[in-house]
């Protein structure tokens, strides 16, 4: 089995970064709010009792830095266990809990032009082949360099209108507005380690390597993690109304390893650069590689910020934005034509130089662990004896 050390997981420059989390934690039965330095695992809870808390923070960082007292885990361990799915042990959970986990869609031109043929597939893998030769000649080159809602991008809808080939991926790609939905109710998100769902209602599916930001209730980026933004692109084809079935069920979020917070090296304008990349790797010795160029995104994420939260929609607990992304998968699999899809135990490894890497392995939806533990659960557990006192104590008073 496939062994993972913590430089393996953890940023490039890891030593200075500053990466809170979530740990599962069987001796106070229930999850801990924690900060990494190395490979030594700090409890933070009697400093923030969630990751949201800790959001909304005027200074995160310093919280962290002044909770580095004495660890309680080894990365190594926590690495292990999540792993191995030894869930008797501590290990690594999502490093989100109270916040909604928006995401927006079709950022990317050339993932844009997938929706597009998505759509004119209406979900039939085996037409993609013919209908991408179709699109691209309609859509040419120009459409590449189109700022979303110019006037240039208002005169090429009204071209492609005229070709017949409008579409409402096109309009969220180059309108004025961009697509934002919810991906995952709070608290469903899974983390490293943990499988990915694919149900088996879909044949045509695929990994979405994402850089998500980490934004508190006012509206400002705090952080960022990695994402898996699980797509189900027969559902998704077959009508833009199934976009819920396609992209919320069981285990379809991954976020992590971590959540790293802003600091004075580390910021905004560094992600703006961010590469993410993917490899999938099947037990068939399949291997698919891609990469996820964020310079590339076709909106600031200043603008997706705006358009997920303002006077029109407000997030008490903060919210997880995933900002879309650059990759589209039309490697052949199975079938000449038929692009990519997932099969069950795939591992799906998606990197970046300032995230770390967020792994996990694909199974089929219905047969993987019932998402249980909910907000009434982690509420009961914060008011109980065994998640009260200092991080050290924690473990002592269950």
């Amino acid at each position: 089995m496939e062994r993972f050390a913590p430089q393996d997981i953890l940023p490039k420059d890891s030593v200075p970064a500053r990466l809170v989390g979530r740990v599962w934690d069987p001796e106070s039965g229930g999850p801990r709010v924690v900060a990494v330095r190395g490979e030594d695992v700090y409890d933070i809870t009697g400093h923030a009792r969630t990751v949201a808390d800790l959001m909304e923070q005027a200074d995160p960082g310093r919280i962290v830095a002044g909770a580095l007292d004495r660890p309680r885990w080894k990365l190594a361990e926590l690495v292990e266990a999540s792993w191995n799915k030894d869930t008797d042990r501590p290990h690594l959970l999502a490093p989100v809990d109270l916040q909604v986990i928006k995401a927006c869609g079709v950022t990317f031109v050339e993932s844009m032009v997938e929706r597009v043929i998505e759509e004119r597939c209406a979900g039939d893998a085996n037409k993609a082949a013919e209908v991408r030769e179709l699109v691209g000649k309609a859509l040419g080159g120009s459409i590449s360099s189109l700022r979303p809602g110019s006037e240039a991008a208002m005169q090429a809808k009204k071209v492609l209108l005229s070709e017949g080939m409008w579409s409402q991926y096109l309009e969220v790609g180059i309108g004025p507005d961009p697509e934002v939905f919810t991906k995952a109710p709070v608290l469903s998100a899974v983390g490293f380690g943990t499988d990915v769902g694919l149900p088996t209602f879909s044949s045509w599916n695929n990994p979405e390597p994402e850089l998500v930001l980490i934004v508190d209730s006012r509206g400002s980026v705090r952080g960022a993690t990695l994402g898996n933004d699980v797509n189900l692109r027969d559902v998704e084809g077959r009508s833009a109304l199934l976009l819920g079935k396609a992209k919320d069920n069981n285990a379809s979020t991954a976020l992590g390893p971590f959540i790293r917070l802003f600091d004075g090296d580390f910021t905004l304008d560094t992600l703006r650069q961010e590469e993410i990349t993917l490899e999938v790797r099947g037990q068939d010795g399949y291997l698919l590689e891609g990469r996820n160029n964020v310079a590339k995104i076709s909106r600031p994420f200043e603008e997706l910020v705006r358009a997920a939260c303002g006077r029109h929609h407000q997030y008490p607990d903060g919210f997880a934005l995933f900002t879309g992304t650059l990759f589209a998968p039309t490697q052949d699999r199975d079938a000449s034509g038929q692009g990519f899809t997932h099969h069950p135990g795939d591992t799906v490894a998606i990197r970046s130089e300032h995230l770390g890497a967020l792994v996990n392995r694909t199974g089929v939806t219905e047969e993987l662990p019932p998402w249980t533990y909910g907000i009434r659960d982690l509420f009961a557990y914060l008011q109980s004896p065994a998640a009260a006192g200092t991080p050290q104590q924690a473990g002592r008073n269950s």
